[in-house]
C-alpha cells in the first residue's frame, strides 16, 4: 500500500484520536482508528495500527485494550488530570471573581480539552458563571504575568490605580499620577488578588488591587526594601488582615468559648499561643491589623469571641461600636 505524505505522522494522529474519542468506558476499534486516519489523509493497515500502539505505550502512553463484548478496542486509560482534579479546577475557576467571565469560559474551555469528551460533558454540566459576580478588567491576567516578570528581575513597577465612582465609571488616584513600587508577593484574599509591595516614599509594605492596576509595566529600576522583605510572611500578612483593609498592627487578646475554637484555628491558624482561663473560656494572642473591618468580625462572632485586651485597642473598639449605635437613632 502506498504511504500518504502524513504517514510520519500517523502515530501521534492515533494519540490524538484516543485522546479525543476514548475513555475506561468507551474504547475504539482498529478499524474505526483506520477511518478516523483516513480523515485525516493517512491510508493504514490493521498490522500498523498494532506496531504503533505498542510504540505509544512503550513511550509512556497508558493505552490499555478491552475485550468486552459492550467496549471492545482500544482506549486511553489515564490522562494528565483526572476528573475529580478537573472539576476542581472548574470549580476554583468558577469562583474566581478576579476573572472575568469571558475569561472564565475560556479558561474552562481548555480544562475541558484535558478530559475526554464523555468527561467533559460532566464539567460542562458545573458551567455557571454567567450570574456571578465577576470582574470586567480583561487586563489583570497580563498585568499578573509582569508582576511576575518584575519580581523575577528584581525591577519596580509602575502602573495607575483606580476606583469606581457612584456614576459607574473608573477613576484613577492620584489624578491619574504613576504608583512606583518594588513587587514582592501575590495574595489572594478574599476573592481577589492583591499585590504586596514595598513603597520607598513610606517606607513600608503595601498592598494594591491587582484588578484595579492599569497601564503596568516593568520599570528599568531595582526593587528597593529587599532586607525588609525577608522579613515579611506572606501568609502572616494576610492572616493580619481584615479585608485586606490598612492600620496599625497590634498584638491584641482574644477570650472565646471552646466551642469557638475552630473559629479561631480558620481565622489565624493552629499555632497560635492559647490559654486556659477558667472552665468554660480560653484566651489567645494574635497580630492584627486593626482596623473597621477587624471590629467588624469582632461584631461577628460576639459573644463566642471578645476582646479584652490591649486597653488602647479596647477604646477604639467601644468608639467604633457607639459610632455604630448612634448612627441609628429613633430619628433615623
Amino acid at each position: 500500500m502506498p504511504k500518504s505524505s502524513n504517514q510520519k505522522l500517523k502515530a501521534l494522529y492515533i494519540l490524538k484520536i484516543l485522546q479525543e474519542k476514548t475513555d475506561e468506558h468507551h474504547a475504539i476499534s482498529t478499524q474505526q482508528i483506520i477511518d478516523e486516519l483516513a480523515g485525516y489523509e493517512i491510508k493504514a493497515e490493521r498490522k500498523s495500527i498494532y506496531t504503533d500502539i505498542k510504540a505509544l505505550q512503550d513511550f509512556g502512553v497508558d493505552v490499555h485494550s478491552s475485550k468486552a463484548k459492550e467496549n471492545s478496542g482500544f482506549y486511553l486509560a489515564s490522562r494528565e488530570f483526572e476528573l475529580p482534579e478537573l472539576k476542581l479546577l472548574v470549580d476554583a475557576v468558577q469562583a474566581s471573581r478576579f476573572m472575568t467571565v469571558k475569561k472564565s469560559r475560556s479558561l474552562i474551555e481548555k480544562l475541558e480539552k484535558l478530559a475526554s469528551p464523555f468527561e467533559a460533558k460532566q464539567l460542562q454540566r458545573q458551567v455557571f458563571v454567567a450570574d456571578r459576580i465577576k470582574n470586567s478588567n480583561e487586563s489583570i491576567y497580563y498585568s499578573v504575568d509582569e508582576i511576575h516578570r518584575a519580581m523575577q528581575e528584581n525591577k519596580k513597577i509602575a502602573f495607575k490605580y483606580y476606583e469606581w465612582g457612584i456614576d459607574r465609571e473608573m477613576h484613577f488616584r492620584r489624578n491619574g499620577s504613576l504608583y512606583i513600587v518594588s513587587p514582592y508577593f501575590l495574595l489572594w484574599q478574599d476573592e481577589n488578588y492583591y499585590l504586596v509591595a514595598y513603597d520607598e516614599k513610606a517606607d513600608m509594605f503595601k498592598h494594591y488591587r491587582v484588578d484595579k492596576m492599569a497601564q503596568l509595566s516593568v520599570t528599568k529600576e531595582t526593587r528597593e526594601g529587599q532586607n525588609l522583605a525577608k522579613s515579611y510572611n506572606p501568609a502572616v500578612y494576610a492572616r493580619q488582615k481584615f479585608g485586606m483593609f490598612a492600620g496599625t498592627t497590634e498584638t491584641v487578646t482574644l477570650q472565646f468559648d471552646e466551642k469557638m475554637s475552630g473559629v479561631l484555628f480558620d481565622r489565624f491558624g493552629k499555632d497560635i499561643s492559647i490559654r486556659k482561663k477558667d472552665d468554660e473560656h480560653y484566651t489567645a494572642r494574635v497580630e492584627v491589623t486593626v482596623s473597621p473591618q477587624f471590629f467588624g468580625w469582632l461584631v461577628g462572632v460576639a459573644p463566642g469571641i471578645r476582646l479584652i485586651g490591649p486597653d488602647s485597642v479596647l477604646t477604639q473598639y467601644r468608639a467604633h461600636l457607639s459610632m455604630i449605635v448612634n448612627g441609628y437613632g429613633t430619628d433615623t
